[in-house]
C-alpha cells in the first residue's frame, strides 16, 4: 500500500480519543472534521476512484442531454406554433406582389386612358390594355374616380380601386406568380374586396377573411405544420433522454457497486480491527456503541456514498447547465429566474448550517442507545433479580429521549427543504410566465422560449431540493464517518510480525522480576510483583477483591503490556515474542463461560485442529458432561441455540472440557469451578489435577480449599506479594493467608 493511501491504526490528523460508553469517564468529540473525514475516506477509497470518476462522468453526460433538451422542444414548439396559424407572412408576401404589379399596371392604364381622352375635340374610343377592352364609358368612370383623389390616403384609394369598372380591373390585376404558384386576377381581385371589408382591428375577422380566400391564395397561407421537423426534433430529444437514462443508470450501477465494497471493506476492517485494539480501549466503550459503527454507522455512509455522492454532481451539473442555457436564450428571463431562486439558496444555507449538529448528536445518541440496550439485554438476570427494571427504563427513555429531540431536530430541519424549495420553484414558475408574457407580447421572444424557460426553470429549481438533500444526507454520513474512522484510528498495539518464534515447545519456568502496573497511568494497581515459578508446579493466587490477581493472569497472557520489570517463560521475556506465541502456550478457564451458537462439538473443539472424537469424549467423561451430552437430540451434533438450555455449570463444565482438549503446556483458571455444585466440583478437581501433571498451571481461587493440593501460593494484597508457599508452611505462619483461610470456614460454621 502506498504510503499516502489510509492504514487502519495510522491517524493522519492527530491521536484521537474512542468514543465513551453510558456513564464511563473518557472525551467524545463531536463529528465536525468534515474535510478530514471526507480526507480520510477519499484515500480509504483510493482504488475505487477511477470507477467513482466514471460514475461522475456519466453523471455529468447524462444531465448535460438533459439540459439539451429543453432548446430543441423550443425549436418543436416554434415549428408547431408556426404550423397551427395562417402564414401571414406569405399573405403579406404575396400583397405585396400584387400591389407592386398593380402599381405598374395602373400606370399602363392610366396612361392608355390619359392619351384616348387627350384631344377634347376627339370622340373617345375603345383601347385595350393587358387583354382587356376598356370603353369609353369606363374610362370617363375611372378619370372621374381618381380626380381630386389623395394617393396617400390608402384607404379611399383603395376603396376607388374596388370601385373601378370590371373592364379596367382586369387589366389592372393581372396573373402573377409566387413560389411558382399562378394567381389569377380574378383571385387578386377577390382578395383585395376581401381586405376592404376586413376590420384591422377584429382578429376573428382576420381569421375568417383568411378562411375565405381563393384557392389559389388559400394554398400557400394556409396553416401546414412542418411534420418532417417535428418528428425529427422529436428523434433526437428521445435520442438524448435515452441516452440520459442510460448514462444514469450506469452512474447508478457503479456508485451502489462501489459503496458497497466500501461498505463491506469498512465491515471487515472494523472486525480486524477490534483484534488490534489493546483490551483498554474495551475497558472505556460499550460493546453496543461499537456494534453501531459496525452497523448503523457503515450503513449511513454506504448509502450517502450510493445516493448522495451522484445526485449532488448531477444536480450541481443540472444547475449550472440550466443557467447557461437560460442565459444563452433571453438574458432578461434569466436574471427573472435566478433572483427568484436565490432566496432558495440563502433558506438553503441556513438550514444547513443549523442541522449539522442535530445530525452528529443523532448518531452519537444512536450508539449510545445501542450500548445500552446491549448491556441491560446481557444482564436481563440481574436486572430483574434487583429490581432494577424502573431505573434501566429511567435510563433508556432518558437516551431515548435524546435521541428523538435530537432526531427530530435533524428530521425537522431536513424536512423543511422540500417545501421551502417546492415554494420557490413555483414562485419562479410565476416570475418567468410574466416576464415572459411582457417579452412575448413586445415581439421580443417566441412562444416556445417561454416553454424552453418552463423547463429550464424546473430544472434549475429541482437541483436545489436534491442538493439541500444530498447535503443533509452527508452531513450524516461526516458524522457517521467520523465514528467509523475515529475507530479504525485508534492506537492499535503494536505489530509484532517481524518477531521470530522464541519458544518452539514451552517447559513451563514463569519468572516475574519487579513488574509493576496500572490500568491508568496514575493509579498503579501491581507494584512491585515478583515470583518464581518451575515447570509444571501448580501455582495458586489468592487475595482479597482487588488485590490484583485477574491482572496478574491479563499480565501473565500479555492481554495488557506491563509499564515496569519483566516477566519471562523459560528465561525470554513476553515482550519479545509474540502475542500469538504467549497466547498458544495458555489454555484458559475463565469464570465467565463463553459459547458460541453452533454445535456442542464446534465449541469443545474451537481453534483446536485435528481432535479425535475418543479425546473430545474423554474430557467430556472427566468433567463429568458426556452423559448430558448424549441425553441432547443430535448428541455433539446438537446446535447450541436459544432452544437448547445449559445452566452456568453446565457451560462451565463444557469451557474446562474445552480447555482439556486444547492441551497446552501451561493452565489458567480463573475460579473455574465457582459455578458448579460440590460434587461436579470434585469431579472436575480430579480431572484436573490429572490434566496438571507436569504443566505449569495458575489458579486463581477465592474458595482455598480448592488450592490445598498447589505446590505454590501466592497471597497477594495491593498488588504484592506478601506471602508464598504451600499450604501447609502458610498456615504455620499464622499470617494473611491463615486468616483469609480461617475466616472462610469460620463464615461456613
Amino acid at each position: 500500500m502506498a504510503k499516502e493511501e489510509y492504514k487502519m491504526g495510522q491517524n493522519q490528523y492527530g491521536k484521537q480519543e474512542g468514543p465513551s460508553a453510558p456513564g464511563m469517564s473518557g472525551s467524545t468529540e463531536k463529528a465536525q472534521n468534515s474535510k478530514g473525514t471526507w480526507g480520510k475516506l477519499l484515500r480509504y477509497g483510493k482504488k475505487y476512484w477511477i470507477p467513482v470518476i466514471l460514475a461522475l462522468i456519466f453523471a455529468v453526460a447524462g444531465t448535460v442531454f438533459t439540459i439539451i433538451g429543453p432548446d430543441k422542444l423550443s425549436d418543436m414548439t416554434d415549428i408547431i406554433t408556426e404550423g397551427i396559424t395562417p402564414n401571414t407572412e406569405k399573405l403579406e408576401e404575396i400583397s405585396g406582389e400584387i400591389s407592386e404589379n398593380m402599381s405598374v399596371n395602373m400606370e399602363t392604364v392610366m396612361g392608355a386612358i390619359s392619351a384616348n381622352l387627350s384631344d377634347p375635340n376627339a370622340v373617345p374610343e375603345e383601347i385595350e390594355v393587358n387583354g382587356s377592352t376598356i370603353s369609353a364609358e369606363d374610362q370617363m368612370e375611372t378619370v372621374s374616380l381618381f380626380s381630386g383623389l389623395d394617393m396617400n390616403d390608402n384607404e379611399a384609394a383603395m376603396q376607388a380601386v374596388n370601385n373601378l369598372p370590371e373592364s379596367v380591373k382586369s387589366a389592372l390585376y393581372t396573373d402573377i406568380t409566387v413560389d411558382g404558384n399562378v394567381i389569377p386576377g380574378e383571385d387578386q381581385i377577390e382578395m383585395m374586396e376581401l381586405f376592404s371589408e376586413m376590420d384591422s382591428d377584429d382578429s376573428d375577422a382576420m381569421l375568417n377573411m383568411l378562411d375565405e380566400l381563393p384557392a389559389s391564395i388559400y394554398d400557400m397561407v394556409e396553416p401546414k405544420i412542418d411534420m418532417d421537423g417535428v418528428i425529427g426534433i422529436a428523434i433526437l430529444l428521445i435520442v438524448f433522454y435515452v441516452l440520459s437514462a442510460v448514462l444514469s443508470s450506469g452512474q447508478g450501477i457503479i456508485m451502489a457497486t462501489v459503496s458497497q465494497k466500501i461498505s463491506k471493506r469498512l465491515r471487515s476492517d472494523i472486525s480486524t480491527k477490534i483484534n488490534r485494539l489493546p483490551m483498554s480501549y474495551y475497558g472505556r466503550t460499550s460493546t453496543g456503541d461499537i456494534l453501531s459503527r459496525v452497523t448503523n454507522d457503515v450503513d449511513t455512509l454506504g448509502q450517502s456514498l450510493n445516493q448522495s455522492v451522484g445526485t449532488l454532481v448531477s444536480s450541481v451539473a443540472l444547475l449550472v447547465g440550466s443557467l447557461v442555457m437560460m442565459f444563452a436564450t433571453n438574458w432578461i428571463m434569466a436574471v427573472t429566474a435566478v433572483i427568484s431562486s436565490l432566496i432558495g439558496f440563502a433558506l438553503m444555507m441556513i438550514i444547513m448550517s443549523r442541522s449539522q449538529k442535530y445530525f452528529t448528536s443523532q448518531q452519537k445518541a444512536l450508539g449510545e442507545i445501542n450500548g445500552h440496550i446491549e448491556e441491560i439485554y446481557a444482564g436481563h438476570t440481574v436486572v430483574k433479580a434487583y429490581n432494577g427494571e424502573a431505573e434501566a427504563k429511567r435510563t433508556f427513555d432518558k437516551m431515548n429521549e435524546n435521541l428523538r429531540v435530537s432526531g427530530f431536530k435533524s428530521q425537522c430541519l431536513s424536512g423543511l427543504m422540500m417545501p421551502i424549495m417546492s415554494f420557490i420553484g413555483n414562485f419562479a414558475y410565476v416570475a418567468v410566465c410574466v416576464a415572459g408574457a411582457v417579452l412575448a407580447k413586445n415581439g421580443t421572444i417566441t412562444f416556445g422560449v417561454i416553454v424552453a424557460f418552463m423547463m429550464y426553470v424546473r430544472q434549475f429549481t429541482q437541483p436545489l431540493s436534491q442538493i439541500a438533500q444530498g447535503a443533509q444526507s452527508l452531513q450524516s454520513a461526516t458524522a457517521a464517518g467520523e465514528r467509523v474512522f475515529d475507530f479504525l484510528d485508534a492506537e492499535e498495539m503494536e505489530d509484532e510480525s517481524d518477531k521470530p518464534a522464541l519458544i518452539k515447545k514451552a517447559q513451563g519456568r514463569v519468572d516475574f522480576e519487579h513488574v509493576r502496573f496500572g490500568y491508568d497511568s496514575d493509579k498503579v494497581i501491581i507494584k512491585d510483583f515478583s515470583a518464581k515459578v518451575k515447570p509444571g508446579q501448580k501455582i495458586a493466587i489468592v487475595g482479597p477483591t482487588g488485590a490484583g490477581k485477574t491482572t496478574i493472569v491479563n499480565l501473565l497472557m500479555r492481554f495488557y503490556d506491563i509499564q515496569g520489570g519483566k516477566i519471562k517463560i523459560d528465561g525470554v521475556p513476553t515482550d519479545k515474542m509474540k502475542r500469538e506465541d504467549v497466547h498458544s502456550m495458555f489454555c484458559m478457564v475463565l469464570q465467565d463461560t463463553w459459547l458460541f451458537e453452533g454445535t456442542v462439538r464446534e465449541n469443545l473443539v474451537y481453534c483446536t485442529p485435528d481432535v479425535s472424537e475418543e479425546k473430545m469424549r474423554n474430557a467430556c467423561k472427566s468433567v463429568g458432561l458426556d452423559h448430558f451430552i448424549r441425553t441432547l437430540p443430535k448428541g455433539y451434533d446438537t446446535v447450541l441455540n436459544d432452544q437448547v438450555n445449559l445452566s452456568q455449570g453446565q457451560k462451565q463444565q463444557l469451557t474446562i472440557a474445552r480447555a482439556m482438549i486444547a492441551d497446552k503446556p501451561m493452565l489458567i483458571l480463573d475460579e473455574a469451578t465457582s459455578s458448579v455444585d460440590t460434587r461436579t466440583e470434585l469431579q472436575i478437581q480430579n480431572a484436573m489435577d490429572e490434566l496438571m501433571k507436569g504443566r505449569t498451571s495458575f489458579i486463581i481461587a477465592h474458595r482455598l480449599s480448592t488450592i490445598k493440593n498447589a505446590d505454590l501460593i501466592l497471597v497477594l494484597k495491593d498488588g504484592d506479594v506478601i506471602e508464598s508457599g504451600n499450604h501447609d508452611q502458610l498456615m504455620k505462619k499464622k499470617g494473611f493467608y491463615a486468616d483469609l483461610y480461617n475466616s472462610q470456614f469460620e463464615q461456613a460454621s
